[in-house]
């Protein structure tokens, strides 16, 4: 079962779990990260790595964010999105937006 990127993401973009990513599966977007669930192995190295616990098993995404399972697939897919393979610092005002909920609305697609 893949793995997910989930709500907690948006608005932080916290990278660090790319760098330990063997398969290279993450892609960026300006606020958010997607995993491409085609090429995610289900190691879970990447799961530890997030500060915010935003990545998630798939059969694991509670039920009000099932919908980040398409998300991610729909927007790996996306050629606007970018593979990204290296860390780097996180959003800005990533430590305002870490601990808050219900984000959908900030996540910026293109």
């Amino acid at each position: 079962m893949p793995f997910v990127v989930t709500e907690s993401c948006i608005a932080c973009k916290y990278t660090d779990c790319v760098s330990v990513c063997p398969m290279d599966c993450f892609y960026e977007g300006p606020n958010f990260l997607v995993i491409n669930p085609d090429e995610c192995i289900d190691c879970s190295i990447c799961t530890g790595e997030c500060p915010v616990n935003a990545i998630v098993e798939a059969s694991e995404v509670p039920a009000e964010q099932a919908h980040f399972v398409q998300l991610n697939r729909d927007l790996s897919a996306d050629k606007r999105w970018k593979r990204i393979t290296q860390s780097k610092a996180p959003l800005p005002e990533h430590k305002k937006w870490a601990t808050v909920s219900e984000k959908l609305h900030l996540l910026e697609q293109s």
